[in-house]
This record gives structure tokens, sequence and C-alpha cells, in this order.
């Protein structure tokens, strides 16, 4: 059975076997993600990871630039993931 593109429809509507046990109960509204804070963050991660970088390489602490380099990899790697998301319909 080939899966199905999912549409914005499918994600405004819920993903099945996403449900809340506790909907209904005391008022309780339904979790939005938060990918447009994620966005923000990983942005801010890879632009503080980059300079950080930068003046750790003018500083001959070619250590600590590589390990800035590399958080910042992950950083651009999470935020491509959330613009993808974000692009095919994502709500938040």
């Amino acid at each position: 059975m080939a899966a199905r593109r999912r549409t914005r429809a499918d994600y405004e509507r819920g993903l099945p076997g996403y449900h809340d046990p506790t909907a209904g109960v005391g008022g309780s509204t339904p979790g939005l993600s938060a990918l447009t804070l994620r966005a923000v963050l990983a942005a801010f991660g890879l632009v503080f990871c980059v300079v950080g970088a930068v003046l750790a390489v003018r500083a001959d602490l070619v250590w600590f630039a590589v390990a800035l380099a590399v958080v910042g990899v992950v950083a651009l790697v999470d935020l491509l993931w959330i613009l993808y998301r974000k692009y095919r319909g994502e709500p938040g």
C-alpha cells in the first residue's frame, strides 16, 4: 500500500495516532507546534556559532572553532528541517 502525500488539510485536522487522552477535560486547549520559535532559535544558534567560530579562529583557538562549527552545522540542519516542515503545511 503506497502512502499518499499529506496535504495542509491533513495537518489541520490532525494526523492519525496523534490524540490527546485528556481532551475536553478541564477545558484544556489542544497543543500546538512551536515551529516558528524553533526556527528563530536555530537561526540564532547558527549565527552565534558562525560568529563565535570566526572569532575563535582569530584568537588561535582552533579546537573551539571546530566545536562551534559542528554545533553550527547541527543548527543549520535543524533549521532546514523546520523550514521544510513549515513548507509542507504543518501549523506552528
